[in-house]
């Protein structure tokens, strides 16, 4: 039982009298009952503000924003395997629509696994690539609707999709793009430098590491821990009046 002041009770009676006809009088002077008298309601009808949250630190936000930069040169630090494996687990948990959670990573952990990679890549991206410690390739599953029975059980979401290679190709690239960028703000969360890359040939990616065509590549990001000394100034972004329209 919760106190509250005859104000806020002479309000819910007034609601929920509206709504049942048998809920008591919204009338207190019917129930003789005097302005200043504290009564005592059920919990029921009782509104609960949830608190609000805190901002993360400014060193989160500078390590994950502010202070973040796209690297290509890269100390031989190794990147430990489970460390691969809490980036994922907290990228999975960022939103998709009817979660369906299309993304799908390759990770490249050797010299022969990049060397695979070698003949797709643009000039420029080759010594990053070889250099860093992990080559992730970010990819999406264009069979992801096929998972929805298990993520999205309350309703038949795999018949949305099935047979509407249109709306697959949309939905799997929109939200494989979207994980990509949590796994990018994991990474960083979690201590690693990123190098996301788009400067590759898709399809030599797709005929090398997914030939039977259900996988596609979506942009490569380089991991490991990254030479500061070898970074150029920050490029500038646009303002908020530049970039945004607030209606």
């Amino acid at each position: 039982m919760t106190n509250v002041s005859l104000s806020l009770r002479c309000s819910l009676l007034a609601v929920l009298s509206d709504l049942h006809p048998k809920f008591p009088s919204r009338n207190p002077s019917a129930e003789g009952l005097q302005p200043t008298r504290e009564i005592n309601m059920p919990d029921v009808i009782t509104a609960k503000v949830p608190p609000l949250k805190t901002p993360v630190s400014d060193d989160a936000l500078d390590q994950i924003f502010r202070e973040a930069r796209t690297h290509t040169a890269w100390s031989p630090q190794p990147v430990p395997m489970e460390l691969l494996h809490q980036i994922y687990q907290l990228a999975a948990l960022g939103p998709t629509s009817a979660n369906t959670t299309p993304a799908r990573y390759v990770f490249l952990t050797t010299r022969n696994a990049k060397e695979r990679l070698r003949s797709a890549l643009s000039p420029s991206n080759i010594e990053k690539t070889m250099s860093a410690p992990v080559t992730v390739i970010v990819a999406y599953d264009t069979e992801f609707y096929e998972k929805l029975p298990k993520l999205f059980s309350h309703t038949d979401a795999r018949s949305w999709f099935a047979a509407k290679p249109a709306l697959i190709e949309e939905t799997a690239f929109r939200n494989g793009s979207l994980e990509g960028g949590y796994f990018i703000l994991a990474a960083r969360a979690l201590g690693l430098d990123c190098g996301p890359m788009s400067g590759f040939d898709q399809a030599k990616v797709n005929a090398e590491f997914f030939p039977d065509g259900k996988w596609k590549a979506n942009f490569l990001c380089n991991l490991g821990y990254g030479d500061p000394s070898k970074l150029f100034p920050r490029n500038p972004r646009l303002s908020f009046e530049e970039a945004c329209v607030v209606l």
